[in-house]
């Protein structure tokens, strides 16, 4: 039985892989896929591709594309969530900030350079006319505890992270969300090691196409809003919102939306260049 890495953060959006690591359905196929979460969000992600700690992660979109743009030796094979991510501004309960623009010259948490909740960063200071060069500044914080003591303890002034995820810290007064900044792409795609997909092409075939079939009828499946409230200690009202706007993807991303992620994220001085859409993704032609 082939062992297979793959990665992921401990969220929501990735409960279908668990659902059929828990049915035994790679098992069936014989691949033993082992799942690991990743607290640390893309950043930490890449670097696991990076050192082949793990084979397959489901990372975010500008976070990979400026990681292989950077040299990380994987490839695109796959959107797995079509749908713009959320992410909400928070700052803590207790700051004097209650606006986007008070955010102007003051330091945001990030998980680590590179990461989405850094890439964001940008996007949010370009969307509020700010100057890039001298309006962000950055405090590296690893992950989201690392984020409530950062912000709690006023080490950094706001938190880029996706807003449901973050939501009962909110709810427990925790956090305060003062906007929203959402991705100008879809969310989420499946990165692949190059040597993994050049010597288990079929294995990573089967993989893709069980976890397809699960995605594709994922909001049909019986009190899976409940389901996801128990796992995640979400209110199930904010689930179900979050299931109505949420669409997943069984297709490779297409090449129109990568060349708008480059020029976006050039724009912004993240990449150093635009390079051809064949360098970014691999298609398994499921």
């Amino acid at each position: 039985m082939r062992k297979v890495n793959i990665g992921g953060v401990p969220e929501h959006f990735n409960l279908a892989w668990h659902l059929t690591l828990k049915n035994g359905e790679y098992k069936d196929e014989g691949i033993n896929l082992r799942w690991k979460d990743y607290y640390g969000g893309t950043g930490a992600m890449c670097k696991a591709l990076r050192e082949k700690e793990i084979d397959i992660a489901i990372i975010l979109t500008e976070g990979i594309i400026k990681d292989i743009i950077a040299g990380n030796p994987s490839k695109i094979v796959q959107t797995f969530v079509k749908t713009p991510l959320i992410w909400g501004v928070h700052v803590a309960h207790h700051s004097k900030h209650n606006t986007i623009e008070e955010l102007k010259e003051t330091k945001a948490a990030i998980s680590r350079y590179g990461s989405g909740s850094h890439l964001m960063a940008y996007i949010n200071a370009q969307n509020n006319n700010w100057n890039l060069a001298n309006d962000l500044d950055f405090e590296v914080i690893k992950n989201l505890d690392g984020a409530v003591e950062g912000l709690t303890n006023g080490v950094a002034d706001y938190f880029l992270w996706e807003k449901y995820t973050t939501k009962p810290l909110v709810d427990d007064g925790v956090f305060r969300r003062i906007g929203e900044c959402p991705s100008p792409w879809p969310c989420f795609v499946v990165a692949v090691r190059e040597d993994f997909i050049e010597n288990h092409e079929d294995d990573l075939r089967t993989i893709l196409n069980i976890i397809n079939n699960t995605t594709i009828e994922f909001k049909n499946i019986p009190s899976i809003d409940r389901t996801i409230a128990n796992r995640y200690e979400q209110e199930i009202e904010d689930v179900q919102s979050w299931l109505a706007i949420t669409e997943w993807s069984q297709e490779l991303i297409d090449e129109a939306t990568i060349m708008n992620v480059q020029k976006e994220l050039k724009a912004l001085d993240i990449i150093p260049k635009i390079v051809e859409y064949s360098d970014l993704t691999f298609d398994l032609n499921l």
